[in-house]
């Protein structure tokens, strides 16, 4: 079930962090690199991209759903907003599961 407010929006990015081409989820809206597992600060409601902040959302701990299962924990470099995201099924999972040790 999605959110009434999501708007998807999968598109392809070259990942601001590591420079990777990142290629369309298909199932939903990419929102984070799936190698260094960084975002942007785009959007305001799922999808929109109408936030102006473009920041670097830095993962930085992770949550355990027993709906959705992983959910990574973002921060912004820029103004500090934390932010929320499912992870993604051809996630970095050496990455995930580091993040799972993080105390936030």
């Amino acid at each position: 079930m999605e959110n009434k407010n999501f708007v998807k929006n999968d598109e392809e990015f070259i990942c601001d962090n590591c420079g990777k081409k990142v290629t369309k989820l298909g199932y939903s809206s990419r929102n984070h690199c799936p190698y260094c597992l960084h975002s942007k600060h785009v959007d305001i409601m799922p999808g929109d991209r109408k936030e102006t902040c473009k920041g670097d959302l830095e993962p930085i701990g992770l949550e355990i759903d027993s709906k959705k299962g992983y959910v990574i924990i973002f921060k912004c470099k820029k103004c500090g907003a934390i932010r929320k995201n499912k992870a993604a099924k051809d996630d970095n999972m050496d990455l995930i599961i580091s993040l799972s040790s993080r105390q936030i």
